[in-house]
């Protein structure tokens, strides 16, 4: 079995073009037409891949949806491993306007998932042997699967002696957090969610995610926060990074570029600093690319030397 794993319990066909200019009634014909697999975790499967880690992307599948979705999944060198819904996986659809630059993410509901269809996720996640030593789980919670989904993932990741790392929001990260997690990766507005209140300052940042890590909710918090860079805390130490000067084309991928970088790294043994350096840079090269294509290789390379760190 796989070094990593990540589980995606709403994976989705992402579907992206680019028109010319958004308007209504008229058709709107796009230029491009690209497939992608998505949903957080084969995102982040998908970035691990491309920078040589070893990972296997767990996901439900349903109808000819589905079915796309492994094949896009499988051709982008990523073991599979997934379970069967009786409802139809879903698709999501993104544009970019030449005219603006600005992209438009349409993002849809996706199936309801029985109750023995998420416990069967929970039970293939079980069944790894050798059971991996991370465990990222990413993106929202279909219809019909409890709040608690995650956190029951946390669990069983701690059991069998394995580091999990979160990218959620809303009532699946605060319940996945109250038994405690290895990482968190929320956005700033999804950070404010978490702790109920404001963050104004890069202050609030710091303090409300070193209290995380002090009531043990999470051993490392990796903030993500766009054009005002990232932060990342443990109980050792802060570690601070500004954007990059850059013109971005798209801002779709680039947080799971980021936690892919990041996890992908700490499992080969980097320090906390450099794998940080790194995913500062991953994330920056999403923007880079246009659609759900998240970061190249080879753009990280040439950003890593303009990634500065501040340290507290």
């Amino acid at each position: 079995m796989s070094d990593i794993v990540t589980i995606t319990p709403n994976p989705a066909v992402d579907v992206s073009t680019v028109v010319d200019r958004i308007v209504p009634v008229v058709k709107l014909r796009g230029t491009t037409q690209r497939r992608d697999p998505g949903g957080g975790g084969i995102n982040v499967a998908r970035v691990i891949s491309r920078l040589g880690g070893d990972v296997t992307a767990l996901y439900p599948v349903g109808g000819p949806t589905g079915l796309l979705l492994q094949q896009l999944v499988e051709q982008e060198g990523v073991t599979s491993r997934t379970w069967a819904t009786t409802e139809d996986t879903r698709e999501d659809f993104f544009v970019q306007e030449r005219a603006t630059g600005q992209p438009y993410r349409f993002i849809l509901p996706g199936p309801t998932l029985r109750e023995s269809e998420w416990e069967a996720g929970l039970a293939l996640l079980s069944s790894l042997d050798p059971f991996p030593r991370f465990v990222i789980g990413s993106g929202s919670l279909p219809r019909g699967v409890p709040t608690d989904f995650y956190a029951r993932v946390a669990t069983l990741a701690r059991s069998r002696g394995a580091r999990f790392v979160l990218d959620s929001s809303g009532p699946a990260l605060a319940a996945a957090v109250e038994g405690g997690v290895d990482m968190i990766k929320p956005s700033l507005h999804e950070m404010q969610e978490l702790v109920g209140g404001a963050l104004p300052d890069a202050t609030a940042w710091e303090e409300a995610a070193r209290a995380l890590v002090a009531a043990g909710k999470a051993a490392m918090v990796a903030l993500t926060m766009g054009h005002l860079g990232a932060l990342l805390v443990t109980s050792e130490r802060v570690l601070r990074a500004q954007p990059l000067t850059m013109v971005p084309v798209n801002a779709v991928g680039a947080g799971d570029s980021f936690l892919g970088a990041l996890v992908a790294k700490l499992a080969a043994g980097a320090s906390v600093e450099d794998a940080f350096r790194f995913a500062v840079a991953a994330g920056a090269a999403a923007l880079l690319r246009t659609g759900t294509a998240l970061c190249d290789p080879a753009d990280i390379t040439r950003l890593l030397a303009d990634v500065r760190l501040e340290t507290a």
